[in-house]
């Protein structure tokens, strides 16, 4: 039994997330949870929200609430939503914890520690109207690199671009909208990245297997321009986690926080301390995941992300990691996305475009959006979500493929030989042939998910559900129930015993539709079919079994014309 350690990034305070931000971390990481219990191993799976920074403080703001109410509000409804998703988090952390304050202090103290923090005088923009400094979402602007009138004071959002505030051209107050703004002096600490820099590319090198995408976005902050630059972990705002050396003040920072893209991934690490505290459970419990010196030598750590988030866990967070000098646990391999676009655009939290988490599961289940999610997950470009195509691959996949076999083959059965397993005939050639056909399919299907080959894995395992379809076909087992019964009682058998199957290598894309196969069948047995020949005989003549409800719905052209029109414009 391995032990699987897994992060997806976490999702930023300020409102539902949309689709995009689902498939691109949470959703493949969950898949890969899943998969990995199913295959006997011990899983660690942590999320969280992001809860400092100016997204938070900007929403909060707009809300009309204190910051910490609103953080606290929305991380609840964030976990709502995750639940129905089901998300299978073993826990959904928050980092304004105080397990996160504590690490944060404590890894910055080590980083001072250790000659890897330098204090920076440098220049800011000063709103005069609203009398503060506008750091990062702050300040709205041009984007110098692509044009883009909306780019924000970190980030271009069109373009992707990381800035600095004093970047951007024709700048504006986000609080205000005041253009009175000027350039002040402030103090910050800055993380000396440069000085780790032989270290961090030693360390993505080493990485052979990582996606071309992670190695060549870090590639790219490693050596282009001028390379790796130092980076501010501090800002002037009022809520966040307040700078100390450790457990010590800081003299000269007081009324400062540490910068949100500092302390986020340092959540990874709270969240699972926070785990332990839930359950009653000591240190060392979360230690073993994440120090090597005290059982995380035998961890595997899989991080998973949109592409935007590559840089900050390839270089940033790995350089406090290896900076603070400890036995602390590196990430083994890092999973990235592209990005999922909406009818020809981008999705957007902050802009409201596209379908946001709430709303899809407002209008269907969440094995609709899962399946699709995943089976056209943005692995190696990026990928667009429509109408026309989710209804389609919907009705043809789940309905049509997975949905119509489960339903034909109990209701034969019930309605030929009643509610348990017939025991009558023996398996011929064409069992035979769909029992090597599924154990050739199950272990490359194996392979890819244990690969993290999301749409891949979803190709293959649509590949096993359209055998079961053809052999039913060939072994038409309501033909020969009029002339040969025996045989159909042996057909019948094995194709209820195929619903069990099913039901288990599907169960990381479709829980939900996979747990009422399994309740059909009247089988706990959940074990991954590695004998394919066994498991093909694990329901025993005489086993009940039931008719489940219809597993799913057609989406018809009017529903779907109907959404389209609803969510083609903004949220409001």
């Amino acid at each position: 039994m391995a032990r699987i350690l897994i992060t997806s990034a976490i999702p930023y305070i300020n409102g539902i997330k949309h689709l995009g931000n689902l498939v691109g971390s949470q959703l493949p990481a969950d898949l890969f949870a899943r998969f990995n219990r199913a295959m006997g191993h011990e899983v660690m799976f942590i999320c969280a929200t992001d809860e400092h920074g100016t997204p938070a403080e900007l929403a909060a703001a707009k809300a009309g609430k204190p910051v910490a109410d609103y953080c606290a509000e929305m991380h609840e409804v964030q976990a709502e939503i995750a639940r129905g998703f089901r998300l299978s988090f073993d826990h959904f952390g928050r980092s304004s914890s105080q397990r996160n304050h504590k690490l944060t202090q404590h890894f910055a103290g080590k980083l001072a520690e250790n000659g890897l923090i330098e204090e920076v005088s440098e220049k800011q923009v000063y709103s005069i109207d609203d009398g503060r400094f506008l750091p990062d979402r702050y300040i709205t602007g041009t984007c110098p690199n692509c044009g883009y009138t909306a780019a924000r004071g970190d980030q271009c959002e069109n373009c992707t671009k990381q800035l600095d505030p004093t970047d951007l051209i024709n700048p504006r107050s986000s609080i205000s909208g005041s253009t009175n703004l000027e350039v002040r002096e402030t103090k910050h600490l800055y993380l000396r990245q440069r000085s780790l820099r032989d270290k961090l590319e030693a360390w993505i090198d080493s990485k052979h297997d990582w996606p071309i995408l992670t190695t060549s976005i870090a590639k790219k902050w490693l050596n282009d321009g001028d390379g790796l630059q130092d980076r501010g972990i501090t800002r002037d705002l009022n809520w966040g986690i307040p700078v100390k050396k450790g457990d010590q003040p800081w003299p000269g920072m007081e009324g400062k926080v540490f910068y949100v893209w500092f302390d986020a991934p340092i959540e990874y690490i709270a969240a699972t301390a926070e785990w332990a505290d839930a359950n009653g459970k000591p240190d060392s419990e979360w230690e073993r995941w994440w120090r090597t010196d005290k059982g995380a030598q035998d961890v595997t750590y899989y991080q998973f992300m949109g592409k935007d988030n590559v840089p900050f866990h390839t270089l940033s967070f790995p350089a406090t990691i290896l900076g603070s000098g400890e036995p602390w646990k590196l990430v083994d391999y890092l999973k990235s996305f592209n990005y999922l676009n909406y009818d020809g655009g981008q999705f957007s939290t902050s802009q409201g475009r596209g379908v946001f988490m709430d709303q899809a599961l407002s209008i269907l289940p969440a094995d609709y959006w899962r399946w699709w999610l995943l089976s056209h997950a943005p692995e190696s470009a990026d990928s667009e979500f429509t109408w026309e195509n989710f209804q389609a691959s919907v009705n043809k996949d789940l309905a049509d493929v997975l949905g119509n076999l489960v339903s034909r083959v109990t209701k034969f059965a019930v309605s030929k030989f009643g509610n348990e397993v017939p025991a009558g005939g023996q398996f011929g050639p064409l069992e035979t042939a769909l029992i090597a056909d599924l154990g050739a399919r199950i272990t490359d299907y194996t392979r890819l998910m244990e690969q993290m080959e999301v749409r891949k894995a979803a190709a293959e395992l649509r590949a096993i559900w359209v055998i079961g379809n053809e052999y039913l076909q060939a072994a038409a087992p309501w033909s020969v129930a009029k002339t040969d019964p025996e045989q159909a009682q042996a057909i019948v058998r094995l194709a209820l015993n195929l619903i069990r199957v099913y039901a288990i290598l599907s169960a990381p894309f479709i829980p939900d539709a996979s747990e009422a196969m399994m309740q059909a069948v009247g089988s706990n047995d959940r074990s991954w079919p590695h004998e394919i020949s066994a498991a093909m005989r694990t329901l025993p003549p005489g086993h009940g079994f039931t008719v489940p409800e219809n597993l799913f719905r057609k989406i018809t052209d009017e529903e779907r014309a109907d959404w389209q029109q609803k969510f083609s414009g903004l949220r409001a």
